[in-house]
């Protein structure tokens, strides 16, 4: 049985973690240090360490991977071969050279397209209509080594940000699980990437959800998808930032000031945008829970006649 050495940190690596455990011997899990989260700040393991101790596996969790003391520990783990899904840290070169079938990678995305740190949001907020897993074998690059194995999915009409997420964090197992029986069987054959087809899917910022009402309802509709539940779309109403959760594109608001509210009722507060009008159906305000829009109107009607941006 192949010795591997897991490396992982958030909810997608888990599927790829038990993957992992249920084909090879894991003999260690790599990941990033626990980090101070809710309101009391306090350190949280993450997603891929609960599992590890779950299964009894020994966690390590160093900052970077570059001093010599990490990469000789690594070393003496004897691994056959690194698998990284999510991990959140560049593998260096010495790191790479360690195992004798390399590293390999469970990437969020059907590589060339969407190389980075956000293929999920970056899919949905494109409007992409396929996305999937690929098992790369890494290299130096950024997501740029051959590609061993893809499985692709269709994006559903309404699909999020984490609908796809956790569409996808299933699928990275299932992949990896089958590249795993290739491996041992010969049958993995790499191909190199296209790097004229390579797009790049950058760290989202959280800046890039607030809402700008003179885009069309339909590139809207993308921005409440894609960054939902996280970030979560916004804009300004009275001083405060209003949460768009759901949402959908509508025609008309063709003579509308962008961000008028055209009008509101059980089904949601239609806003008019430089292309068409969205229907906002779901929303929630600071310290608040998400609200339905005829549940939101109940406490706010006022906002049936404001517009929404300050």
């Amino acid at each position: 049985m192949l010795r591997t050495v897991f490396a992982g940190t958030p909810e997608f690596a888990v599927p790829a973690l038990r993957a992992a455990l249920e084909a090879t011997r894991v003999v260690a899990v790599y990941t990033q240090p626990d980090r101070p989260a809710g309101r009391g700040r306090k350190l949280r393991p993450s997603p891929v360490k609960l599992a590890a101790r779950e299964a009894g596996i020994p966690v390590r969790q160093p900052p970077r991977l570059r001093e010599a003391a990490v990469i000789d520990e690594l070393r003496a783990l004897a691994p056959d071969l690194i698998v990284v899904a999510a991990y959140g840290l560049l593998l260096p070169p010495a790191v790479l050279a360690i195992p004798p079938l390399g590293c390999i990678n469970v990437h969020a995305s059907l590589l060339p397209r969407w190389r980075g740190a956000a293929p999920i949001q970056r899919a949905v907020l494109a409007g992409d209509r396929t996305s999937g897993i690929t098992i790369m074998r890494m290299d130096e690059g950024l997501d740029t080594g051959d590609i061993l194995l893809q499985r692709a999915v269709r994006l559903a009409p309404r699909e999020t940000g984490g609908s796809l997420h956790d569409r996808l964090a299933g699928l990275g197992g299932e992949t990896l699980g089958e590249a795993f029986e290739r491996l041992e069987s010969g049958g993995l054959e790499p191909t190199p990437q296209d790097p004229v087809r390579a797009t790049y899917a950058p760290k989202i910022d959280r800046a890039e959800a607030v809402i700008d009402w003179t885009c069309s309802a339909e590139a809207i509709d993308r921005t409440v998808r894609a960054f939902e539940p996280w970030p979560v779309a916004r804009t300004r109403w009275r001083g405060r930032d209003l949460r768009i959760r759901a949402a959908e594109p509508m025609a008309g608001g063709r003579h509308a000031t962008a961000g008028e509210v055209l009008w509101a009722d059980r089904r949601g507060i239609v806003v008019a945008c430089g292309e068409g009008a969205l229907r906002i159906t779901r929303l929630q305000l600071p310290g608040g829970r998400p609200l339905t829009a005829e549940a939101f109107l109940a406490g706010h009607p006022e906002i049936a006649v404001a517009a929404l941006p300050d």
